[in-house]
């Protein structure tokens, strides 16, 4: 047996929008790029004052160096061999003596040292010309003469290892990131592979055809992804369970249906010898005596009507019985064009009050169908229209092609079907005569679109019902020849 596979559009992706799996590996990455950020970030603090500590600590170190103070000599400008951008100034008494200076330094910028207030702390200024350095202001007394001494070193020593590494650091960050996506992506899709699995279990479930016959369910949860040991096997479990129960109760179902059909079928066929020896024995007292009482023939005539009328649902019953357990049809190429036209001449003859149209394609229309079921069909349908319209209805038959089916339709400007039946009005037993006027003498089983259905679907067909005050259509379809 195959198995119907559910339709693409109800699966959703694995990375769909909405999807589980989406929401776990978004949420993942956003916590580990969370994570990773902040490891940078703190990584680069804690670089950042170690790399200005050892700073600190080299400004401390020149600053401690032997004096180079001269009292007597004036400012000179001192260089920097080591090409370190040191820059030292001892100042004592208005004199001061620059003792190494990088290439640029202007008198501002030397003036801008001198302005500095002694500190135990280094600070960070923006020199002119030379750029951002980090200076430290000592002071202290050598021979009696307080001495200032500035002391400063290029921070670049600082920012220029930091560029490195926040550029690294964000590089590094975004490939964790990255790697974290597709890790998270490949976890979650392998970890969800078992719900993935049962969300197909489950669709395939609602595609079978549970509406008719036995309502076996031949499709189960595998039994890896039925564990009780996992959330997920205790869902398949359950779902397993659920469909046992299903099964269970579809089966029984189908064996009470079978025994009403096999009921129905059997007290049908038992009630035509009766219902005949009834119609022939009327028939032969009403003909047999040469004069009867008025109420007694009258009373004949009812008998033999309803004797007919009862015949007539007892062959209904047992063709619908029939369509049920075994549906045998005649199906060769037929003219439909042929079948309307006789239904509708047969309607017309048995009530002439209304008025019948017909729309015919030019062309012959040839269908696959058993004749006599698919007349019995139209005819049926013609007879509704007869039975629960007032008179003066105008009832339209149309035959056309649609695509590859051949549609027949019969429209009443009638009162309507009412709404509230319209959705079981093929069941059997099921009246409007609530709403749909039925004429004088009209005899309805309830069962005249029941055979419809049944007979259209027997053929591969289908039937429809447009209905609103004023405007009933039924419309049957089935495949062309």
């Amino acid at each position: 047996m195959t198995l119907p596979v559910a339709p693409a559009s109800t699966v959703p992706a694995p990375m769909g929008r909405g999807t589980l799996s989406r929401q776990l590996v978004v949420r993942t990455t956003a916590l580990v790029a969370l994570v990773t950020i902040a490891l940078s970030l703190f990584t680069a603090l804690a670089i950042f004052q170690i790399l200005q500590n050892q700073l600190d600590d080299r400004l401390q170190s020149a600053a401690s160096r032997p004096d180079r103070f001269v009292g007597s000599n004036p400012p000179t400008g001192g260089s920097d061999p080591a090409g370190s951008g040191l820059i030292r100034i001892d100042a004592a008494g208005g004199q001061f003596l620059v003792s190494s200076q990088p290439e640029g330094l202007t008198a501002a910028g030397t003036a801008m040292l001198l302005s500095l207030d002694a500190s135990r702390a280094p600070v960070t200024m923006r020199l002119p010309e030379v750029g951002l350095y980090r200076v430290l202001v000592q002071e202290r007394e050598v021979r009696e003469v307080i001495v200032t001494t500035v002391v400063a070193l290029p921070y670049r020593e600082v920012t220029t290892p930091m560029t490195s590494l926040l550029m690294m650091a964000g590089l590094l960050t975004l490939v964790a990131i990255v790697l974290s996506f597709v890790g998270a992506r490949r976890v979650v899709e392998r970890s969800l592979r078992p719900l993935t699995r049962l969300a197909t279990t489950a669709h395939q479930v609602s595609n079978l055809p549970l509406d008719s016959g036995e309502g076996h369910v031949p499709i189960r949860v595998a039994p890896a992804d039925a564990d009780p040991a996992s959330e997920v096997g205790q869902v398949g479990l359950a779902f397993n369970h659920m469909l046992d129960n299903v099964e269970h109760a579809l089966a029984a179902r189908h064996r009470s249906e079978t025994k009403v059909r096999r009921f129905v079928a059997d007290a049908s066929h038992e009630l035509r010898n009766p219902l005949a020896s009834i119609r022939g024995y009327a028939e032969l007292t009403r003909r047999g005596s040469e004069e009867l009482p008025n109420d007694a023939a009258h009373a004949l005539g009812r008998i033999e009507a309803e004797s007919e009328r009862m015949s007539a649902l007892v062959q209904d019953l047992l063709l619908l019985a029939r369509l049920d357990s075994e549906p045998t049809l005649d199906l060769q190429p037929t003219d439909l064009t042929a079948i309307v036209l006789n239904a509708v001449s047969d309607a017309r003859a048995a009530s002439a009050d209304h008025t019948w149209a017909l729309d015919l394609p030019e062309d012959v229309v040839m269908a696959r169908a058993d004749a006599n079921r698919l007349h019995q069909v139209v005819a049926n349908l013609l007879a509704n229209a007869r039975t629960h319209t007032p008179p003066g209805t105008r009832v339209e038959t149309a035959l056309s092609r649609v695509g590859d089916w051949a549609a027949i339709s019969v429209t009443d400007d009638g009162p309507g079907v009412p709404a509230e039946i319209q959705d079981t009005v093929f069941e059997r037993f099921t009246r409007a005569d609530a709403s749909r006027v039925r004429q004088a003498g009209g005899s309805s089983t309830g069962l005249g679109l029941a055979i419809v259905a049944a007979v259209v679907n027997a053929h591969g067909g289908e039937v429809a019902l447009d209905s609103r005050p004023g405007y009933t259509r039924f419309t049957i379809r089935v495949p062309l020849a």
